[in-house]
């Protein structure tokens, strides 16, 4: 992983709604999957764009 690709992904962590960040501490796993689903959509999508300017919103 190079440093772009880590900054971008810092950057959508940095971002994220605070009901995400919520959601991934979730003793549930049916609210915490769907957290790190997201997560991971918002992540897939900065890099496939080039950016994590609209990616968290």
């Amino acid at each position: 992983m190079d440093e772009n690709m880590t900054a971008m992904i810092l950057r959508v962590i940095e971002r994220a709604p605070q009901w995400l960040r919520h959601d991934l501490e979730s003793k549930d796993d049916s609210v915490r999957r769907r957290a790190e689903e997201t997560l991971a959509a918002m992540i897939a999508d900065a890099l496939g764009n080039g950016t994590a300017e609209n990616s968290a919103e």
